[in-house]
């Protein structure tokens, strides 16, 4: 009798071990999620428009630098040797005004960049909890980290679904 139940208890315990040891982890593709989903997808265009924009205006600058350095040179027999001298101060404060300016563009392009994600990041955990609860999953990876998988396993488009549903946008400004 003590060895029917000892043998119960084993076979109960081996077998609650064996499952949860061997619960198949779901997986889901962060990047895709990121990329293709409605706030991702907005935050992504604002931030493209925004340095599109900048660029342009940085070209433009560039632009009339180079036309400006050009009549500079063609004026160096003409003018005074100070007055040149003095012009050619004024375009490298410009130039390095320029550089300054690019690099205030894209530092705040990658700043609102990793604002937007860690945003959708905070979003989308309680989702995935939820979902885990839901469909009693014990663990979600990121698909980036697997090497090979089954189909049947991805929650991506699932997630993408809800995430939708729950947030239309991120604010970035």
């Amino acid at each position: 009798m003590k060895n029917l139940n000892l043998y119960k208890y084993t076979t109960v315990f081996f077998f609650l071990f064996c499952t949860n040891l061997f619960a198949e982890p779901h997986y889901l593709d962060f990047k895709f999620i990121l990329n293709e989903s409605n706030a991702g997808k907005q935050a992504q265009k604002y931030l493209k428009d925004k340095l599109e924009n900048g660029m342009k205006e940085i070209q433009k600058r560039e632009k009339n630098i180079i036309d400006e350095e050009k009549k500079i040179i063609q004026q160096k027999k003409v003018i005074s040797a100070d007055e040149y001298k003095k012009k050619v101060t004024d375009l490298r404060s410009k130039v390095s005004s320029l550089k300054d300016d690019r690099t205030k563009i894209f530092n705040e392009i990658g700043k609102q960049r990793a604002k937007a994600k860690n945003e959708l990041l905070k979003n989308l955990n309680p989702i995935i909890q939820e979902y885990m609860k839901e469909k009693k999953i014990r663990m979600v990876l990121d698909k980036k980290s697997l090497l090979l998988a089954d189909e049947n396993l991805d929650i991506t488009d699932d997630i993408i679904k809800i995430l939708n549903k729950k947030l239309k946008s991120i604010k970035l400004n």
